[in-house]
């Protein structure tokens, strides 16, 4: 998504990247983050959450948003084992202008596990340059 607002186009798909389930982090979380996790239960949401977090900081470092406004409509389908990979997508939904110097962006995220079926999704709306 290296483009300006106005370059951004509805139904515009995006790559976040790949980030696999590590199984050492997967330990360290669920010790840090989620006492009580059965690790043969896969990534606890919150760190789904957080590996999405991560893809999605990632990318935007290269794309002229300038801020992220709200993430909401948060949904987790299911629970990937240690050493997944998990992919990343932005789907464009929606854009409007709020001026001459910036527009705001909807978007759907998704997170996918190998087989292509959905891990976690939702919403953002964020502020892009124009």
């Amino acid at each position: 998504m290296p483009a300006s607002f106005d370059d951004i186009e509805m139904g515009q798909v995006v790559s976040l990247g790949e980030l696999p389930v590590d199984p050492a982090a997967l330990e360290a979380f669920i010790a840090a983050f989620a006492p009580g996790w059965p690790l043969e239960r896969g990534a606890p949401d919150s760190m789904i959450y957080a590996m999405w977090c991560r893809l999605d900081a990632a990318s935007a470092l290269e794309w002229p948003q300038t801020k992220r406004l709200g993430v909401d409509a948060l949904r987790w389908a299911r629970n990937p084992p240690a050493g997944e990979v998990l992919r990343g997508r932005m789907t464009v939904m929606g854009k409007d202008p709020v001026g001459e110097g910036k527009g705001i962006v909807i978007a759907q995220h998704d997170l996918l596990d190998e087989a292509g079926r959905l891990v976690f999704s939702c919403l953002t709306r964020s502020v892009f340059a124009r």
